[in-house]
Formats: C-alpha cells, structure tokens, sequence
C-alpha cells in the first residue's frame, strides 16, 4: 500500500507522510493470512538459513500484539504448524518492543543452560486494527513477520549476547491503546460504533518519549557494558519514524550509515521491524560475524527495550 493509495482513503499527501514519517510504502496482508501464517513462514525461512529443523527446537516466544485470537496463544498455533513437537511457548506482548523482550527472555533461557535452540518471533498484522479514517495512525503501520534463532555459542569464542536494559513506564499507557476489547472495556455494539477496536495514538507524546528513553537506555547500556558508540558495527532500531531514528541515533552518537533504516519500504510492523531489518542486513553484507549489533525499541506501555550482540551467525 502506497501512499498514493492512502492519498485515495483518508485527506493526506504523499509529501505530508514522507516529511513526517519517512514511509512510501507498506505491505498489506491478504484477508485470508493471520499474523500465525506469517510467523510460520518467518519461521520456516529462520530454521533453513540456519540448517535446523522445527524438531530441534526448545522453546517458541510469539512477539506480538495481533495474535489469531487472545486464546489459545499464538505461540501454540504456531508449534504446531511448524511441527515442533518438543517446544513449549508463549505470546510475549510488549508492543514495538515485544521482539528485543523476547530476545532478553531467550538468552537468558539459553544461558541458564536449560534450553539449546529458542525461536524468537515477531510477527503482527496491524493492518486489522488500524482505523483507515484516521490519517494520523493508517499512514504508520504495515504487516510484517521475522524471526531469530537462540543458541549457545562456541565456549571458546566471546559471548553472542553482551547485556540489556528493558525499561517500563505505565504512566504513558494512555498515550498509545486499543481502547476496547479486553476485560476494561469489552466488545459491544458501542464500542464497535465508537470505532474504540482501532490503535489510538497521541503521536506528540509518543514521540517525545521515543526520542528521549531510546536514546538513553542505548547510551546505559553500551557504557555499562563498557563499549563505546565507536564499537557499534551496525544499530538496528524499531522502525516507528525516521525522526525518532535520527534523534536517536545522534543521542547515542552513531552515525546514520550505521543504522538501518528501511520504514520507507514497510512502515511499522510492530514486532516485526527489528528482525526484518536485521534480514536486510544480512543479506546486504552490513552484518559480519563478530559485529557487535544494537537493538533498540519503544513501545506502547511505555515499554522500551535495548539489546547488545555479537553476532556469531
């Protein structure tokens, strides 16, 4: 979906949506395909590249906000698509920053030396809540899935997994919401009237916040992990909007030709953007063995996650 296309739909401009959120485009999912659908396929194309299958696999952590249905888990949906008969799992719903909590939660399962291989998905089909009269939220959001693979490292190589810092502050819970739906507020025909099943977003709070605690808890994290922005290959972060990335990446002092960026070609597929970009990387050449890669994310919540890796694939 271009933004010529949302030009047809809601009192917008390709310019206005390129001037303040750095998006031309963004896929949409078939009405027949589920955010589990996508997983799979995620999924799927993880295990190949790596040379494993779905038997080999301990555990399954589904990040997302758009699950099939609120039970059974999307998670289990998923194992059993894929026929990973051995794994346990579970849907982990941190929003934007779903995908860098379930990484935490992986590595650390597979560091306590519990688990051998922990697929971390993140997959979300906003498409399916997002309300296509509101230009200020339709602009923002596409569907997208991608997934990662936990393992043990080498014993004589340094550790993949350098340290985190996950962050949560419920005071900005009203600034980004679904407003109905759940146990608060349940389905009714006022609800649906009032068009409260959409994604509900006061975008200059978001923003501001965004800009301030990603950049922050990025900063703590490579200087307590005793690194400095020099040592950062490549930054990887939520892809929300370009702006935020730029004052980001100028906070933590990176430069913009080591951060992907690539919300132009999907927009903000929730879950989905940090391992999407992290595909592009790959297969772009920005990622070597060894890099030292950071993750970082904002969320509704306010959740906020950052990561350090080595990476070792």
């Amino acid at each position: 979906m271009t933004n010529q296309d949302l030009e047809k739909l809601v009192d917008t401009s390709n310019e206005w949506i390129l001037e303040r959120t750095g998006i031309r485009e963004r896929h949409i999912a078939d009405p027949d395909m589920a955010t589990s659908d996508m997983a799979v396929e995620a999924a799927k194309n993880c295990l190949e590249a790596r040379g494993t299958t779905a038997a080999d696999v301990d555990a399954i952590i589904l990040c997302t906000v758009t699950p099939d249905h609120f039970f059974p888990s999307t998670a289990c949906l998923v194992q059993d698509k894929l026929g990973a008969k051995h794994a346990w799992g579970f849907d982990l719903i941190a929003a934007c920053s779903s995908f860098v909590y379930g990484l935490t939660t992986a590595a650390h399962l597979v560091g306590s030396g519990s688990h051998r291989k922990v697929l971390v998905i993140g997959a979300d089909t906003m498409s399916r809540i997002i309300d296509y009269t509101d230009r200020a939220t339709c602009v923002l959001f596409g569907d997208g899935a991608g997934a990662f693979l936990i393992e043990p490292g080498p014993e004589d190589e340094p550790p993949g997994f350098i340290g985190f810092r996950n962050v949560v502050d419920g005071s900005g819970g009203e600034a980004l919401k679904m407003p109905a739906g759940g146990s608060r507020m349940p389905p009714s025909h006022e609800t649906v009237d009032q068009r409260l099943h959409f994604v509900k977003q006061d975008g200059q709070a978001v923003f501001k916040f965004a800009v301030r605690r990603m950049g922050e808890i990025s900063v703590d994290l490579i200087k307590g992990s005793g690194l400095t922005a020099d040592d950062i290959k490549l930054m990887i972060p939520h892809q929300a909007n370009k702006r935020i990335i730029q004052a980001c990446a100028d906070r933590i002092g990176i430069p913009m030709d080591r951060v992907l960026v690539n919300i132009d070609r999907y927009g903000n597929t929730t879950a989905g953007t940090i391992p999407i970009a992290t595909w592009e990387a790959l297969r772009d050449g920005r990622l070597q063995k060894g890099d030292i890669l950071l993750l970082a994310a904002v969320g509704a919540g306010f959740t906020v996650g950052a990561n350090l890796w080595r990476w070792a694939y």
